[in-house]
This record gives structure tokens, C-alpha cells and sequence, in this order.
């Protein structure tokens, strides 16, 4: 029997396949020095100091170099004048550093020196803005990890043009994450470059400008900045304050201030849900005050805010100002401790004013919920007098003065029958 042989498939002769050209990347070797002897190439022909100069070379040297495949390689030698190799040291294969880098900067560190360095950053960001992300996540933080092996004048002119570039770019602030790293934090690295950064920031915008950009970048707690034997607000606000911006410090405590009194209100709640007793909740009050302090005026707003708020109230309005009357008459033995004096006393009618300005349901009760508050011995008659004459808010202001005229009056009057009889 005989055998058929297969026939030979056919062939094209002298043909080259054409690679892909993700392939032809992947197989393409990383040389970095090469990178930067092209770029020395553009950069060293431009006079010291010619700003302009350096951003047309650098944004016309985009067109022929790979700067997304060498972009940590570019942003080193922008940023601190050469290669680093593993562990922050330079590479030592005998080139200079770079004609331009912000590590050039004069000394003392002038700010308005480096921002225009940071500006020729912008422009270049602005021309080739597949840059800005490896700028903000992997060149900045690789840098920064190595910033406790460099000299204090380096370390700042990098921290300052961090400041400058969070907002004139503007990058991410999360780039910064990478100072709470241990071997940073434990020798106040961090707490220095931090400070410095924020300093360089607040010279050019508001506290509430660098407020927004920490939130953006997820930042969310800058006592990880600090060594762990120094992680208190006390320790903090010290600290910014002695720095010379004491902004970073009041946002600081008012952003505490914020979330404690989050926390006293859902407590309060809560444990009026559960039927805890009144003594319960007032000791449980003092105990969290002790620990975290609040300010008094701002702590009887919050008490007031966790009690009132967890009223329920009637679908029927007729029922819901002797509804609030009730309740507020039984739980104003939570509130009485903690009106220590006149300033707290008028902190509690402004906090009933808004509260009743705001919920129109309890508006007309307002002198009524006073007349309470006075006769269980949260509020003076010298407080309410004062509230009226000069202590009350815009909200609703002149309605309420006029709901109250007459209580006011016969307190004035009480108050002069007590002087007469003395």
C-alpha cells in the first residue's frame, strides 16, 4: 500500500514580519545613563539661570527622547541634579550633574528661586501631561524615602518645591504618604520636611486652599508624621505653632473639635436609645471630656444637638410645641451640669435659637423652651438678658427678640425688685 505524502504548505520568501510595537518595548533594554547623556546634550548649551531657555530645550528634547519610559530617570535629574541608584546615593560613573536642577538652587533657600524652577516643571507637565502621574506616584515618593541620607540645604530646596508644585502644577498630595515611613519618622526627618513643605505652600495660598489638597491626597492624619512618643494634639499644635504657621495648628484643632463633636452627639443618641440613665450619660460625658476637652460653649451645643435630635416627633404639628416642652423639660438635667457659666449659658439659647430658627415645627415655642431652661437652672436671668440685648444670632434674630420681649421684661423687672429689697 503505497503512502501519500502531505504537500508542503507554501511560504513567502524574504518577507519580515513586522513586530508589535508593545512587544518591540518590552524587549528594549532600560538604559537611563543613555537617557541622561541625550538629555545633558539639549540642556548644556543654555546659559545659567535662562529659565525660558531650559523649558524650550526640555520641551523640544520630548520630541526625540523616551520621557514616560525614563520619567523617574528625568524627574531625579530635574529635581535632585542626577541618577540615583538603589538605597538614595548617586550613580557614580563620573558624569557631572545636570546644568538644570532645582538642586542648583542658591543658599539660603530663596522660594522665589525655586518656584521658578517649579515653573518650568508646569510648563513641561503642561506640554507632555502623561508626566504628571509618575511625577506625583513613584518619582516624588521614591525620592522622598531616601531624603534622611541627603544635606539639610538639599533636603529643603526639595521639601519647598514640593510645597510649590502641590498647588502651582498642581500634584497630588498623596506623594507626601511616603514620609511616614519609620526610619523618617523616628528622627524627625519627616516632622522637619513636612513643616517646610506646608510653610513653602502657605506662603502662596490659604490654609483652606492646603486644607482641600490634603483631603484630595488622602491625608488624613498628620500626627503619622510624628514619632510615636510625640503623636498628641498638644505635641502638634506646639509644634506649627513654634514653626511659625500657626494656621496648620487652629485647622488642626478644629478639625478634632469637628469629629468630637460627631462623636458626643451619636453617643448621646445612642445611649438615649439603649434608656440609659441620666446619670449614666452625664458621667459618660465628663469621662470623654477628661480625656479629649472640647470647649464648654461648643460642648453644651453638641449636648443640646444630641438630645433635641433624638426626639421624635409628632406628625400632627399642633402636638410638637408641647412635645417639645415635655422633652425638654426631662432632659434638662443632662444639660445643667455642664452650664458652667454665663458664656456656656448664652451658647445654649444660640444653640435653641438656630436649633428653632431651623426647624420651623418648635419655632413658636422658643420663649416657652427658654422659660424651661431657666426654671431648671441650665440658663440665668442675666444670660438671657444679655442674649437679648447683644448676645444673639442673625438667624431669625428679630422674630425671636420679639417672641422674648415680654420674658425679658419681667426679668429686668424681677431683677430691680430683688436690687430694691437689698
Amino acid at each position: 500500500m503505497s503512502t501519500q505524502q502531505a504537500a508542503a504548505k507554501p511560504s513567502l520568501q524574504g518577507v519580515r514580519i513586522k513586530a508589535r510595537k508593545g512587544a518591540v518595548k518590552a524587549q528594549a533594554k532600560h538604559e537611563p545613563t543613555i537617557f541622561r547623556d541625550q538629555l545633558y546634550k539639549h540642556l548644556e548649551t543654555v546659559p545659567q539661570g535662562d529659565f525660558d531657555a531650559y523649558t524650550n530645550k526640555l520641551v523640544q528634547a520630548g520630541g526625540t527622547l523616551e520621557y514616560l519610559k525614563y520619567a523617574d530617570a528625568l524627574f531625579e535629574i530635574l529635581l535632585v541634579g542626577g541618577l540615583l541608584q538603589p538605597g538614595g546615593n548617586f550613580v557614580e560613573d563620573g558624569a557631572p550633574t545636570s546644568p538644570f536642577s532645582i538642586a542648583n538652587a542658591k543658599e539660603p533657600v530663596d522660594v522665589a528661586e525655586i518656584k521658578a524652577y517649579v515653573e518650568v516643571l508646569n510648563k513641561l507637565i503642561r506640554r507632555y501631561k502623561y508626566l504628571q502621574r509618575p511625577l506625583e506616584a513613584s518619582a516624588l515618593p521614591g525620592l522622598l524615602q531616601y531624603i534622611n541620607r541627603w544635606p539639610d540645604s538639599q533636603s529643603e530646596k526639595l521639601a519647598v518645591a514640593i510645597g510649590l508644585m502641590l498647588h502651582q502644577i498642581p500634584i497630588s498630595a498623596s506623594c507626601i504618604q511616603a514620609l511616614t515611613k519609620d526610619h523618617l519618622v523616628k528622627n524627625d526627618v519627616s516632622l522637619k520636611v513636612i513643616t517646610t513643605i506646608f510653610r513653602s505652600y502657605l506662603q502662596e495660598q490659604s490654609m483652606e486652599h492646603l486644607a482641600a489638597t490634603l483631603r484630595k491626597g488622602n491625608i488624613k492624619d498628620l500626627l503619622a508624621f510624628f514619632p510615636e512618643n510625640k503623636r498628641s494634639d498638644k505635641v502638634l499644635e506646639e509644634h506649627f505653632r513654634n514653626a511659625g504657621i500657626p494656621q496648620v495648628a487652629d485647622w488642626w484643632i478644629k478639625k478634632q473639635h469637628a469629629t468630637l463633636r460627631e462623636n458626643i452627639i451619636s453617643t448621646l443618641k445612642e445611649s438615649l436609645a439603649n434608656g440609659e440613665s441620666h446619670e449614666e450619660i452625664v458621667a459618660s460625658i465628663k469621662a470623654k471630656q477628661e480625656e479629649h476637652p472640647l470647649p464648654d460653649t461648643e460642648l453644651i451645643s453638641c449636648i443640646w444637638q444630641g438630645l433635641i435630635g433624638s426626639v421624635e416627633w409628632s406628625a400632627r404639628q399642633d402636638q410638637n410645641e408641647a412635645l417639645a416642652i415635655r422633652e425638654i423639660t426631662n432632659f434638662a438635667d443632662i444639660l445643667e451640669p455642664f452650664c458652667t457659666g454665663p458664656k456656656v449659658e448664652v451658647a445654649l439659647i444660640n444653640a435653641v435659637q438656630i436649633y428653632c430658627y431651623e426647624d420651623t415645627r418648635v419655632m413658636k415655642a422658643f420663649p416657652q423652651i427658654l422659660k424651661v431652661l431657666y426654671n431648671k437652672d441650665c440658663i440665668s436671668d442675666q444670660a438671657i438678658i444679655y442674649w437679648h440685648q447683644k448676645g444673639s444670632k442673625p438667624q431669625g434674630r428679630q422674630h425671636f427678640l420679639t417672641a422674648t420681649q415680654a420674658l425679658v421684661k419681667f426679668l429686668q423687672e424681677q431683677e430691680s425688685e430683688d436690687e430694691d429689697e437689698e
